[in-house]
This record gives C-alpha cells, sequence and structure tokens, in this order.
C-alpha cells in the first residue's frame, strides 16, 4: 500500500460516507436500541451514560457487524444481529469511560468526559453498569458460541487494560508487549464484531474464519493509526490533547521505535513518572523529528495488507468492497 494523496484521501471518505449511508437505517434501529439500553431510573446513570452516548462516535463496530451479516441471513435474524451490534457498542463505551480514569482526560472527541463531569468514582460505576447491559442484551441470544467469543474477547480486554496501566513509563518493555496489549485492547473487539456478525446471521463457516482474521488485522491498524493521530493530529480534529498518551506514560508504537534513535537516551530519560511539561514537549519533539510516525503509520499499512488477504478470500464481492471501503477509511482517518 502506498501513501495517498489528499485527494485520494478525500475520495476514501467519500466511499466511506456511502457505505455508512447503505446501513443507515439499520444503524438508525442501532441507535435507538442503544438509547433505550442506557436509560436508567437512576438520574446519574443515565445523565452519564446518555452524554456518553450522545457525544457521538463512529459506530465503527456496529457497522462491521452489520456489514458481515449480510454473508449469511440477516433479514431472518435480525433481532440477534442487532443485539450482537448494541452490546460491541456497549462494551466499547465502557472501555472509553474507564480509560478517561485511568488517562486522567478530560476531553473525548471535543466534549467533556464522563469522568470530567461527574468524577472517577461514578465513571467507573457507568463503565461497568455499560458492561453490565451489554451482558444482559446478549442473553437474549441462545447461540453458545456468541457468548464463548465474547466473553474470551472481554477477559483479554481486561487483561490488555492492566498491561497498559502496568507498563505506564516502563521503558523495558517489548514491541512485542506493545503488540499484544493493543491485540488485546482493540483488536479482538472489532475482530468479535467482525466474527459474531457473520455467526448469528447463519453465515457459512469458512467466511466466519475469514472475517475473524480480516477484523484482527484491521484492528490492529485501528490501534497503531490512534496511537499515530495522537501524535501528528490536531486537537481540534481528534477531539482530544495532542501526545496525552506519552503525557500519561503510555509507550505506544511511535515512543518505543524512538528509543532506537540517536535521540533515544534523552528520550528515556524525560519520560518518567516525575516528568513536567516542558519535558513532555521535549520529548515529543524527540518522537515527531525521529522519523518514527511515518514508521507507526507503515506498520499500520503492513497490518491492513494483512487484512485484504483474508478479505479477498470471501467470495461475495459486494461485501467484500463494503468492508475494504471501511477499512481503508480506519487507515487513513485523520481523527
Amino acid at each position: 500500500m502506498v501513501v495517498r494523496s489528499a485527494k485520494a484521501r478525500g475520495l476514501c471518505l467519500l466511499e466511506f460516507v456511502s457505505v455508512y449511508s447503505r446501513y443507515q437505517s439499520q444503524l438508525n434501529k442501532v441507535e435507538k436500541r442503544l438509547q433505550f439500553e442506557v436509560a436508567s431510573v437512576q438520574q446519574d446513570i443515565h445523565s452519564a451514560a446518555s452524554t456518553l452516548l450522545t457525544a457521538g462516535g463512529k459506530r465503527i463496530r456496529p457497522l462491521f457487524t452489520l456489514i458481515c451479516s449480510q454473508l449469511g441471513k440477516p433479514h431472518q435474524y435480525w433481532d440477534e444481529i442487532e443485539r450482537v451490534a448494541c452490546a460491541l457498542e456497549l462494551i466499547h463505551m465502557a472501555t472509553l469511560v474507564h480509560d478517561d480514569v485511568i488517562d486522567h482526560a478530560d476531553l473525548r472527541r471535543g466534549s467533556p468526559t464522563v469522568r470530567s463531569r461527574y468524577g472517577n468514582l461514578a465513571a467507573m460505576y457507568v463503565g461497568d453498569y455499560l458492561f453490565a447491559k451489554a451482558i444482559s442484551l446478549l442473553s437474549g441470544i441462545q447461540n453458545a458460541r456468541v457468548h464463548f467469543e465474547l466473553s474470551n474477547a472481554i477477559v483479554k480486554l481486561c487483561k490488555g487494560e492492566i498491561e497498559q496501566i502496568r507498563d505506564l513509563f516502563n521503558w523495558d518493555q517489548t514491541l512485542h508487549n506493545y503488540l499484544r496489549r493493543i491485540e488485546r485492547k482493540t483488536a479482538l473487539l472489532i475482530s468479535v464484531s467482525c466474527s459474531l456478525g457473520a455467526i448469528v446471521s447463519d453465515a457459512p463457516e469458512r467466511d466466519i474464519y475469514l472475517l475473524r482474521k480480516f477484523g484482527y488485522w484491521t484492528g490492529m491498524a485501528f490501534q497503531v493509526i490512534d496511537d499515530v493521530l495522537d501524535f501528528s493530529g490536531e486537537q481540534s480534529t481528534v477531539g482530544k490533547p495532542v501526545a496525552g498518551d506519552l503525557r500519561q506514560g503510555n509507550l505506544t508504537l511511535p515512543t518505543l521505535l524512538a528509543r532506537r534513535k540517536s535521540d533515544g537516551k534523552r528520550l528515556m530519560k524525560l519520560v518518567r513518572p516525575e516528568m513536567t511539561a516542558t519535558d513532555a514537549d521535549e520529548a515529543i519533539d524527540i518522537v515527531r523529528q525521529s522519523g518514527c510516525i511515518e514508521e507507526a503509520r507503515n506498520f499500520a499499512k503492513l497490518c491492513m495488507e494483512k487484512a485484504i488477504v483474508y478479505l479477498d478470500q470471501i467470495t461475495d464481492l459486494d461485501s467484500r468492497n463494503e468492508l475494504q471501503i471501511v477499512a481503508q477509511f480506519v487507515n487513513e482517518r485523520l481523527f
């Protein structure tokens, strides 16, 4: 995959919007179901969850679920598909709330986070509430395979969150540690978004396998691009402070690659628990000037190439094209 021009990226966005519009009516149903599920008689929980829901988001995981369900019998299994799509978004929302507490984040998608509005304790319970609602929603699905795959992903997701906390400011971690962490934090949830959409719609077993692998590598690229945008994006576009990960001691791929460069020793001295704002600014400049942001972006492209290898084996051309467009958008987005 080559670096594409601004015009090509604009075309990519238009193609994504076109795919999105094809599923707009189904996504609207998912959105209404989400609003119903986050409702609570406890006013603080209802207000906090609704704030998070109305803050927006691209609903990428439900979109993957809807597209992948087309390889089976979507009209016959709509209720199950909707439940899976909603549950996956609720789980994703819960992880965002918990992440913001861990990262002491005040902004997400340009809006105040739940923790900044209601405090850390309330935010943790809101995240737990969203997890519980997702599990309750899935209880209406009788297929044990759905529960096995998703519960396994959630267990690993929690392990990934714990590993991230453990590795804050840890320069001894390897690239393998980082890759395992983003697999657990991001890739597996996108992977099951694809595979479960196909499973509940009774798609062929081979397609389920291919979609699971496609989703995994797309998810790996998704998180690496997030880590790239943390350094290269604008706060007004990304919706949160730039280089927030480094300031919190979360060493992502661009930073871990930069430690191998000529200014690596200086970088490691700067990024420490007692790091000052001036130290952080200097460290950010070192990463930006190291060339490692582009190296990380190239790694994301390699992940996408792996995803496309699996996608190209799917015989349904319409679904394959739609998934490739969404995956391309993930790889080239600016937000």
